[in-house]
């Protein structure tokens, strides 16, 4: 960053502006998940990129995944992770874990982190303000608790970004008995980003984007109109773990988001070159 000249610079925070001037005052909600969380330099890099976007006028709401901290928690007490369709089986013993690990140790130590980076957090989880409300989620195997979303109220959300904080939230959901459910992060994002009418949902992932072939990143697919996907699937291009995060996209432009965005959270300030380029990175849902 050193070796890039003054005029340089300056050129960067022209370009910039028109996206400033277009997304100040907006919400966007970020699902901050895979690599991203784990690797150590690009986990700054998203904070810094968070802390950036809040100072010229962003509302940025984060919502965390922490599958690996799940499973590494479970390892410990001798517990065995089973997945079924890409959904954790979670018994009793089990959602007190994901309570624990995901509202307690992942979430905390994001808004310190935060805070490390002179960003204002507040670690808040579905339970919050009722925020989150879901009941069991139906399936021909018994998953345990893992929910499917009732409803959403951002309330609490709201009232955080109006005082200036950054939301940092944790999916675990209430159910109307007092049980807790372990919900899909991307979904969780999704309806919040509905629920807040936010201008973008942005969903961090391990790969490229959408591909038209697996095996080659050349054939990113960068732009997609919502009634394309089902066709993407017949085809065989949407596959695989790439089906629930594009439903997702999918669900949220449906509700009323303008724009979902499946990025690769393995490069470094994917957020900004999202926001502010043209090109923007990975593939988009409109």
């Amino acid at each position: 960053m050193h070796n890039i000249s003054d005029q340089d610079r300056a050129n960067v925070l022209v370009q910039a502006l028109p996206y400033i001037q277009k997304w100040a005052g907006k919400t966007i909600v970020v699902k901050y998940g895979g690599n991203a969380m784990i690797s150590p330099e690009l986990k700054e890099a998203v904070m810094s990129d968070i802390v950036l976007l809040q100072l010229i006028g962003i509302n940025v709401v984060l919502v965390h995944g922490g599958g690996p901290e799940i499973s590494g928690m479970l390892n410990k007490i001798g517990k065995e992770s089973r997945f079924v369709n890409g959904l954790r089986v979670t018994d009793a013993e089990t959602i007190d874990i994901v309570q624990m690990v995901l509202a307690g140790k992942v979430n905390k130590s994001l808004v310190q982190l935060l805070e490390q980076h002179s960003g204002k957090a507040i670690g808040l989880c579905g339970l919050d303000g009722r925020m989150i409300m879901a009941e069991k989620k139906a399936s021909g195997i018994d998953l345990g608790y893992v929910g499917e979303i009732t409803e959403v109220h951002t309330e609490v959300i709201e009232n955080a970004t109006k005082n200036g904080y950054i939301p940092i939230i944790s999916t675990i959901a209430g159910g109307y008995n007092g049980d807790v459910y372990n919900i899909n992060a991307d979904l969780a994002a999704a309806r919040i980003a509905a629920e807040m009418k936010a201008a973008k949902l942005i969903l961090m992932t391990d790969i490229k984007g959408l591909l038209r072939d697996k095996e080659d990143e050349n054939t990113l697919i960068p732009v997609v109109n919502v009634s394309e996907v089902p066709s993407l699937k017949r085809e065989g291009i949407i596959s695989g773990g790439m089906i629930p995060k594009i439903d997702c996209c999918v669900e949220a432009v449906r509700r009323g988001v303008k724009r979902a965005h499946i990025i690769d959270g393995r490069i470094p300030h994917s957020i900004l070159i999202e926001m502010f380029s043209d090109e923007g990175i990975g593939t988009m849902f409109y």
